[in-house]
């Protein structure tokens, strides 16, 4: 699967999606976050992509596949973090790999932690970062179930 054309996306104020890279087929760019966000919850890891010291950051590596219920509890957790940071006034970006379905999953449920419903959540998320956006399947279905298997 090819990156987004933007390394993140602004879903709305203070809540950013994106992935660990950017472009398209040979034009594949890594995503390095420095002080950009207040907050920064990474579901994927690659060593040297930020952010910088002194930036708050979170790690729950997770498959971009079946969940297990711990895995769907910490994105969950993830959730609250963004949506508790969100009304705080600070910057969040959310990202995992290509920046499309592990932090699809937490940012709707941000949304939906901040008052929307799941279908409102999910189209805003593949209005503002990518059609492509939460493609996985599963995923929406764990919204729809709020988050349990």
């Amino acid at each position: 699967m090819d990156a987004a054309d933007e390394p993140w996306h602004e879903i709305r104020p203070l809540l950013w999606m994106g992935g660990h890279l950017t472009g398209w087929g040979e034009h594949v760019r890594p995503v390095v976050v420095r002080a950009e966000f207040d907050l920064v919850l990474s579901l994927y890891r690659l060593e040297g992509h930020g952010p910088a010291p002194g930036v708050e950051h979170h790690v729950a590596e997770m498959p971009d596949g079946p969940l297990t219920q711990p895995q769907l509890d910490e994105a969950g957790r993830f959730a609250v973090l963004a949506a508790d940071a969100v009304r705080a006034g600070r910057n969040t970006f959310v990202r995992c790999h290509f920046g499309y379905n592990r932090s699809g999953l937490v940012v709707a449920r941000a949304l939906v932690e901040l008052g929307m419903d799941v279908s409102e959540a999910v189209a805003l998320v593949r209005a503002k970062r990518s059609p492509r956006a939460l493609n996985n399947h599963a995923f929406v279905r764990y919204l729809e179930r709020g988050m349990v298997l």
